[in-house]
């Protein structure tokens, strides 16, 4: 049987193609696009231009996703020139080689014959990613043709998902990593585009590259199509030593194509000091920069039109997270004519210029204290800094945040690295987007009642009451800038929808946003992907006069993790229709009909600049906003002359009448919130909208009832949460926001009082399940009661009531268990979850209260029983210190020392300082459960566990293969990893033992114990004279499985 790479599972690497001297320089003369089974006949045309050449090289690489099923032929090779055509394969080649398979000729990598899209290849040459071919060339010769194909070998196995090929053709030697399935290393702006694959229908430029520009974090194009860029040098020196300080500090930079090529030739600086390093916003407002960076807000000001700044002003400070990329994020200009922003978890506060805290306009001071604010957070502000305005929180790293022309808001968020959980979110006003527990601050990673099943849903807390639901989840990446985008120069798909960076996977992307009941759903399409350099960074994104794309791209090996590998380079790339050349509308903001027109904008410092003129003219500008609020087709454009409408004195009320009346529900939802804006009673114009067949409105109307005072609140909310959508989700979390304060009035008007009605439908129970009224503990416990009755399993119905009692107030949450845990409650519930039900309970029960009841004392032995061997099992015997069951517990440890549930009981007696206990089991006469356990202490990464094992680690007495297993243990938490290496410095540590410790430090999850171990234990050199790579590297290095089919088979 023949075995073929994509069934192979090899986790070692080896040395891969071996290649003849080369020229890092050189450059391919043909290259493809990437060959896959989606490519139109599986195949592309090659035509290279090899005048005056003496060497051919062709090259086959890996399509960027691994080089499994990449069968490639080259179909019909051919020379052509003064001396005639001549195949290729009528010639000898030099060398061949191919990474899997054999090159052949007539044949393919595996031997068959030669077969592209099920049809017979009349002569060729068959190999296999990564392969390169070389050919001396005769003379007479000055073009190669050919097709690549990607052979049925490849794409017959997993229905062709897999294969990814790309064809190039060199005349010199070309670069080691080609064959090595590296990209080319061709790191030159001449090949910025070469290594990018561009969405359909779109077309990508270079704008900029260095020296130009350097690491763009941050950008923004102006009204005349200027970039304005972040240029980051000064980043994070603590964890980039290596890097060259710049002694004057990063720049804001303004580039501009002065003579309509298409390409920036002119460069300024408008502003460069130590103050701005590693800033990461920048957002242009007529003369007026707005800078973000560091624990500053700055407001710098051109006052002579010379793009230098002449002044700079504080307008926020006291932000944390300076030199930290979940700081302070880019401010946008709204619709609305106020500021949005936000910044990550580490920004944690926010400051006026004067030091003094800024308070909201809901009387709460910005700082993370879980008072509710807490992580990332997401506001709105006047023009000035006053007003602000605190719109969600509880997000990692929410980069930037954008807004539309309806003031709908939209940003997206970081996952904890690695875990497979970024999301986009449409921000919900008021809400709680669950990064953290919102009352414990309790992390992801804590164990919980009715745990998302998978680990990017548990990111964000989704099975909690009072966490509004995600948009989208994308996988793992590290996002950046994001817009939406509003003009008509891109393909259809494009339009209206969000454009998003992701710097990770190295994708700019859209998604394409449907309603969906009271929130939306999404779809992605891609715009840029560096499919071939993975270099590309894309940092920014931004939207130009002419309605192109300009792209920010920090361009740099890796990304995260406070490193900067690269601060030689930077690029911007420009993405539009096809041959459409970068233009710059004119446009007159001196008059109002120019503004007018202006303000149609697709580019949002154009629209700032109409804004303003329109604004200042009052009433004079009532006719043409009336006109474009009325006549125009396009409801975006219509919603930006209602916010101006809307605000002209004595004109407010008349415009929230018509918008509300509205046709289109995203104009209705806009007149709402323009009443909110002028602060008028919203109360008229909920009722008027308070039927609107429209979920999204009607969400709206909750949202805009959350800070009203009216004594019609209630009735008004009652009405609206009995049009709740069925598993809606969104408007269920808008309910929740909506009644936040007032949940007793609110519930009372809705005629939802305990006890809760036999024949509760989903929608009241599920108002029942959000709610956080003086009732509602006693009320969800009803629930649980019920379904306890009669329920074979503890499904997540019943566990999501449980886990909503842990956001009710404790006095109230431990009566409601109380009552759960009566001997005659217990009586009524089914055999198969009263065990479940009685842990839950007693999870919620203070020592005191259990103390205090003989009831909860039955109820615990009568769990213990059925419980054992489980998680809820061990949460019990820690929750209330059961000595007798710390035995148990460490073999259950023992027996699942991998996996979830013994890493649980292994911390449940680190917590208890079980160090006796431990300690015997690290000694015992039980080699294989001493090992065990040593192993499920090093898994629980619990630096506890320090103690027990260092001291096994000194004991010359015991058994050595036990003491292996506790050095492999100890170097996985930091201290016991730091004692580990001062005995191997002070030569104190056993000759038995340091082989154990060289490998297990070099593989530590810490960077600062690799870097001991490769101190302490050098590396042996490979063939190459370069250190081999650890473990630790060697994981993340894609594998080779044609050599590892040499080793194992």
């Amino acid at each position: 049987m023949r075995l073929r790479p994509c069934l192979i599972p090899v986790f070692l690497i080896f040395a891969s193609v071996s290649l003849h001297a080369v020229s890092q320089d050189a450059k391919p003369v043909a290259r493809t696009p990437v060959v896959s089974a989606a490519t139109p006949g599986h195949s592309v045309a090659i035509e290279a231009d090899i005048t005056d050449a003496r060497n051919l090289y062709l090259v086959v690489t890996d399509g960027g996703n691994g080089f499994a099923c990449d069968w490639a032929d080259w179909i019909e090779p051919k020379l052509v020139g003064p001396a005639g055509e001549k195949k290729l394969t009528e010639l000898k080649w030099k060398s061949a080689e191919s990474q899997w398979g054999e090159v052949r000729i007539g044949a393919n990598a595996g031997g068959d014959p030669l077969t592209v899209a099920g049809k017979s290849v009349a002569f060729g040459i068959g190999t296999h990613a990564n392969s390169v071919i070389h050919y001396e060339l005769p003379e007479g010769y000055t073009r190669f043709v050919a097709r690549g194909g990607a052979d049925n070998g490849g794409t017959n196995q997993q229905n062709g998902d897999a294969t990814s090929i790309q064809f190039a053709v060199y005349t010199s030697a070309p670069p080691v990593s080609v064959g090595n399935g590296g990209d080319s290393s061709d790191h030159t702006p001449e090949n910025a585009l070469g290594g990018l694959d561009v969405g359909e229908g779109l077309e990508a430029t270079l704008f900029a590259a260095e020296p130009l520009l350097l690491s763009p974090s941050n950008i923004d194009v102006d009204h005349l199509g200027r970039i304005w860029v972040c240029e980051v040098v000064n980043y994070r020196h603590f964890a980039n030593g290596n890097n060259p300080e710049r002694e004057e500090g990063d720049r804001i930079l303004v580039l501009e194509d002065t003579n309509g090529d298409g390409v920036a030739d002119k460069e300024s600086t408008f502003y460069q000091g130590r103050d701005i390093d590693s800033a990461h916003g920048v957002c242009v407002l007529g003369n007026r920069v707005i800078v973000s960076v560091g624990e500053n807000v700055f407001s710098f000001y051109d006052d002579d039109g010379d793009l230098k700044a002449d002044r700079r002003e504080v307008l926020f400070t006291g932000i944390k997270g300076t030199q930290h990329d979940h700081g302070i994020h880019s401010f946008s200009f709204g619709p609305d004519g106020r500021l949005y922003f936000n910044f990550g978890n580490s920004g944690n506060e926010l400051h006026t210029s004067d030091g003094s805290y800024v308070v909201d306009v809901s009387g709460r001071e910005v700082a993370a204290r879980r008072t509710p604010y807490q992580e990332g957070m997401v506001f709105r502000c006047e023009l000035d800094g006053s007003r602000v305005d605190t719109l969600g929180w509880n997000f990692r790293n929410n980069w930037e945040v954008c807004v539309d022309s309806f003031g709908t808001l939209w940003q997206s968020d970081n996952d904890d690295d690695g875990n497979r959980g970024v999301r986009i979110n449409y921000v919900m006003e008021y809400g709680n987007y669950g990064y953290k527990d919102e009352f414990t601050g309790a992390g992801w990673r804590e164990s919980r009642t009715n745990l998302e099943e998978e680990v990017p849903l548990q990111h964000w807390h989704l099975n909690d009451p009072g966490v509004v639901p995600n948009l989208l989840q994308t996988g793992a990446g590290s996002p950046t800038g994001i817009l939406v985008y509003e003009g008509d120069q891109l393909p259809g798909r494009f339009l209206n929808q969000l454009i998003h960076c992701d710097a990770g996977p190295n994708v700019v992307r859209s998604y394409a946003v449907d309603p969906d009941g009271a929130g939306y759903k999404a779809e992605i399409n891609s715009v840029l992907h560096g499919a071939r350099d993975q270099w590309f960074r894309p940092s920014d994104v931004c939207v130009a006069p002419d309605g192109s794309l300009i792209v920010a791209d920090w361009y740099d090996p890796g990304v995260g993790g406070h490193r900067q590998g690269d601060i030689q380079r930077g690029r911007l790339f420009r993405v539009s229709l096809p041959g459409k050349p970068y233009t710059v509308p004119k446009h007159d903001f001196s008059t109002i009909e120019g503004a007018a027109r202006a303000l149609l904008s697709p580019n949002g410092a154009t629209r700032y600049l109409a804004y303003q003129k329109l604004h200042a003219s009052g009433a004079e500008a009532e006719p043409v906003l009336k006109r474009i609020f009325h006549a125009n087709s396009n409801p975006r454009f219509r919603a930006r002359a209602l916010w101006l409408l809307g605000q002209i004195p004595a004109q407010t009320a008349e415009t929230v009448g018509l918008a509300v009346e509205d046709s289109s529900p995203d104009i209705r939802i806009t007149g709402l919130r323009l009443a909110r804006r002028m602060e008028q009673d919203v109360i008229p114009v909920v009722r008027k909208l308070a039927d609107d067949d429209v979920a999204a409105v009607r969400r709206e109307c909750l949202i805009a009832l959350r800070h009203c005072p009216s004594p019609e609140k209630p009735e008004l909310w009652a009405k609206l949460a009995g049009q709740m959508p069925s598993h809606d989700r969104w408007y269920l979390e808008a309910i929740g926001i909506s009644a936040e304060g007032h949940w007793d009035e609110c519930l009372k008007a809705m005629q939802i009082q305990s006890p809760l009605p036999a024949d509760a439908g989903e929608i009241p129970l599920s108002i029942v399940w959000r709610s956080r009224g003086s009732q509602s503990a006693q009320m969800q416990a009803e629930v649980i009661a019920r379904l306890a009755q009669h329920a074979q399993t503890a499904d997540r119905h019943l566990l999501a009531f449980f886990r909503a009692l842990d956001f009710q107030p404790a006095e109230r949450r431990a009566e409601a268990v109380r009552g759960l845990l009566q001997t005659e409650a217990l009586a009524h519930y089914s055999a198969a979850v009263a065990p479940v039900v009685i842990a839950e309970s007693l999870q919620r029960l203070s020592s005191t209260d259990f103390a205090s009841s003989p009831d909860a004392a039955r109820a615990l032995d009568m769990a213990l029983r059925s419980l054992e061997g489980t998680t809820q099992y061990i949460q019990l015997v820690s929750r209330f210190g059961l000595e007798d069951q710390y035995p148990s517990v460490l073999k259950l440890a023992q027996q699942h020392p991998t996996e979830q549930i013994g890493i649980e009981a292994i911390g449940a007696l680190l917590d208890h300082k079980q160090w006796k206990l431990l300690s015997e089991a690290l000694r015992s006469d039980d080699h294989a459960a001493a090992i065990a356990t040593a192993e499920v202490m090093g898994n629980s990464a619990n630096g506890a566990a320090s103690g027990p094992l260092m001291a096994m680690v000194k004991d010359a007495d015991a058994d050595v293969e036990v003491r292996r297993a506790v050095v492999r243990a100890a170097a996985r938490m930091n201290n016991s990893a730091k004692l580990l290496i001062e005995l191997v410095e002070n030569g104190q540590l056993d000759a038995d033992l340091m082989q154990a410790a060289g490998a297990a430090l070099h593989s530590s999850p810490s960077r600062a114990t690799r870097e001991h171990a490769n101190r302490l234990f050098p590396l042996p050199v490979s063939k190459d004279d370069k250190p081999t790579p650890s473990i630790s590297e060697l994981v993340n290095i894609r594998g080779d499985a044609a050599n590892g089919r040499l080793v194992f088979f």
